[in-house]
């Protein structure tokens, strides 16, 4: 059975630390859209800054979690 995992995404794909990059293919939505969204967050003022340096600290690279890619 497939189980999809949460991750930071690598190389030419992450643009900071990959995790709006990591997130969207999570969730099946462009990254552009996830990236967009949490600028938008960021300059309302919302902890969108915290949770992304804290999920970049936590989640595994891609790599980590599927050898090979």
């Amino acid at each position: 059975m497939y189980q999809k995992r949460l991750y930071r995404t690598e190389g030419i794909d992450a643009k900071v630390a990959g995790v709006c990059g990591g997130l969207g293919e999570y969730l099946g939505i462009d990254p552009n859209i996830v990236r967009l969204v949490t600028v938008l967050l960021f300059f309302f003022g919302t902890l969108s800054f915290w949770v992304y340096l804290i999920a970049a600290l936590i989640l595994p690279r891609k790599s980590d979690i599927y050898p090979g890619f």
